[in-house]
């Protein structure tokens, strides 16, 4: 009896994640900018909820399997299906924690500025909608419910990317919106195509009915699929517009984009893979696009002299070690994919949170200009030091068991592929750490030349400032609130810098180093929960019978 209790507690979970930011979202824009203070609050309350239903979710799929909820109460395949399992129960949980603390973060950077108004006319609002398109695509249940999720990621973050209106970032917005579409037209052909095949496009169902189809059109289905999502998860040779889109973005904006919008389409391949086209189709091809992801990757970093660029360019590098363990197609290699899809989150999207607090105290984030913040700004030093560490797998940080396990899964694949993957991760990891130990030289350890480092008070501009006002400013004078409607100030325009760094982005920050230690300290537990969650994505039955049960 308690049990089941408990079941039914958790399918009134299910739709939360997703609602809780819409609501909160739709209370914002009905307030406009009265009571900031309140819709300030009420933003961090709603995710700071879905981060407890996410953990609730996670404790629920692990104990009782997959969890599903009909939405409107109409029974699969007909209606809505949201599913729990424990894939999407740890994605949902991480990507709260992560957007939870980049939006304080971004409190904290338009408080700076004094801009505690205007950000909540447009920024929060979209930010929550962001959140809950998130949510969405993780629990997403049928193929279509998973094309609304990324239209309604493409949306709020094409407003997010643009914000402030600089020449710069409309091009990248305009870059990012034309590959998203083409993405999204790829993903959405696919999906009408797969409905004329089968008659559904309920995952569960498709799970039971894609085996029946000709061999031949199920792999074109599978190509499209993957396609698409690639777009989506910044694959080589489908990533070439990452690096020039979300360095243009404001710093918090970047770092959510940067670690979380990728493993969307991370996840969605894992999903395809395992639920839709399991076997070992294709993988032999997915395992040459790893490779190629992680060495062009990681090249692109060593190039870079922008830390922003340097690290968008590592972005794309690691996402060839997390479709290195799909590819693999055994349950070895899909926890270690699943391990270290959970760290990558937490450590990218902390490194970028790092990279705006450099660039409010050194005044760019340029290693030409940047130097001695080891010694003027130690806290901030060791901010760095910890996720670049992590990142670059220095043990027993949470990286360097993700890659083991990926390492480990790849041997006991035993083939020449597998092996030359083995080896290119470990040429990744090591030019990893030559970038991080490059930035960490330039930025933190070498001593600046006079006048390389700006002074505090100096108003950082865009490429090109829409409020020729902002120019004018001397030093240490701060950018006031402005009165145009939208305006996000210091969130989407000039930063000033600082020799004392705002409590709430450094908090912030602090708080997602802490995470990324927690996955250190609880790996066990982690890589538990991970190996559990492969064993039941390459099982496949539960998932079918939690969303299907007896209608089929």
């Amino acid at each position: 009896m308690d049990g089941e209790y408990l079941v039914g507690f958790v399918h009134y979970l299910i739709p939360l994640p997703v609602v809780l930011p819409l609501f909160a979202a739709g209370v914002k824009l009905a307030l406009g900018i009265r009571w900031p203070r309140v819709q300030q609050w009420l933003s961090v309350i709603s995710l700071a909820l879905v981060l407890v239903i996410g953990f609730a979710l996670m404790l629920g799929a692990y104990e009782f399997g997959p969890q599903a909820v009909q939405v409107g109460g109409w029974d699969a395949p007909i209606g809505i299906t949201l599913v729990a399992d424990q894939l999407s129960a740890l994605m949902v949980t991480v990507s709260a924690a992560i957007t939870l603390a980049v939006l304080v973060y971004s409190i904290g950077q338009g408080m700076a500025g004094k801009a505690e108004v205007a950000p909540l006319s447009v920024y929060q609002p979209t930010y929550l909608i962001l959140v809950a398109g998130v949510s969405n695509a993780f629990l997403a249940g049928d193929l279509f419910n998973l094309y609304v999720g990324f239209e309604i990621l493409l949306t709020a973050s094409y407003v997010l990317l643009t914000l402030g209106g600089t020449q710069s970032r409309m091009r990248a917005g305009a870059i990012y919106v034309v590959v998203s579409l083409v993405s999204s037209v790829l993903f959405l052909i696919a999906i009408a195509l797969i409905f004329g095949a089968t008659g559904t496009v309920n995952m569960a169902q498709l799970a039971e009915r894609l085996p029946e189809i000709s061999p031949d059109l199920r792999v074109v289905l599978q190509v499209m699929l993957l396609f698409a999502f690639g777009i989506k998860a910044a694959v080589f040779p489908l990533a070439a517009w990452l690096p020039d889109s979300y360095p243009t973005a404001p710093a918090p904006v970047t770092a959510v984009f940067a670690g979380l919008l990728t493993k969307v389409g991370v996840y969605a391949i894992i999903r395809a893979q395992t639920l839709f086209f399991p076997g070992q189709v294709l993988n032999d091809l997915l395992m040459w696009v790893a490779l190629a992801t992680m060495i062009m990757g990681i090249l692109g970093a060593v190039a870079q002299t922008d830390i922003k660029r340097l690290l968008s360019f590592t972005l794309i590098s690691h996402i060839g070690y997390m479709l290195f363990g799909v590819a693999l197609g055994s349950e070895h290699g899909l926890a270690g994919a699943v391990f270290y899809v959970a760290h990558h989150i937490t450590v990218q999207t902390t490194l970028f949170l790092v990279t705006g607090l450099i660039e409010r105290r050194g005044g760019s984030t340029s290693l030409d200009q940047l130097g001695g913040l080891g010694r003027i700004a130690p806290v901030l030093a060791v901010l760095f030091f910890i996720p670049a560490m992590n990142l670059g797998g220095i043990p027993p940080l949470s990286g360097f068991l993700g890659k083991i396990g990926l390492l480990q899964a790849g041997v006991e694949a035993g083939t020449p592929l597998s092996y030359t993957l083995v080896g290119a991760s470990v040429l990744t990891s090591l030019l990893t750490l030559y970038v991080i130990a490059r930035v960490w030289n330039y930025a933190f350890w070498r001593t600046p030349s006079e006048g390389m480092v700006a002074e505090p008070g100096t108003v950082l501009e865009d490429v090109e400032a829409d409020d020729a006002s902002t120019a004018a400013l001397g030093p240490g004078e701060a950018v006031g609130p402005s009165s145009r409607l939208g305006d996000t100030s210091t969130l989407a325009g000039p930063v000033v810098t600082s020799v004392v760094l705002p409590k709430s982005m450094v908090g912030a920050t602090v708080a997602l180093v802490a995470f990324g230690l927690a996955l250190t300290v609880f790996a066990g537990p982690l890589i538990h929960y991970s190996s559990e969650a492969a064993v039941e994505l390459m099982a496949r039955t539960p998932y079918v019978e939690a969303v299907l049960g007896g209608t089929r």
